[in-house]
């Protein structure tokens, strides 16, 4: 089966928030650290999050063009 976009784009990928210093331009910074160089930022923690979602839609279709490897979260298990 081929894997699309909307299949990596409902798996549930970590997102790490982070704060800016005011040196950076203040904000929230906000990553995927399972897909390299996935991030994003905004004025809000709501603003960084909404953000991320743009940036893991363009790694992923970009990742899918060059047939590049795609990691996927592990499953949760209880």
């Amino acid at each position: 089966m081929k894997k699309t976009i909307e299949y990596y784009m409902s798996l549930p990928y970590s997102v790490l928030l982070t704060p800016l210093s005011a040196e950076d331009g203040g904000g929230w910074l906000a990553e995927i650290p399972l897909l390299p160089g996935c991030m994003s930022d905004g004025e809000t923690q709501l603003e960084a999050l909404e953000m991320i979602e743009d940036a893991k839609r363009g790694w992923l279709e970009s990742s899918l063009a060059h047939n590049d490897p795609i990691p996927e979260p592990e499953p949760h298990t209880v």
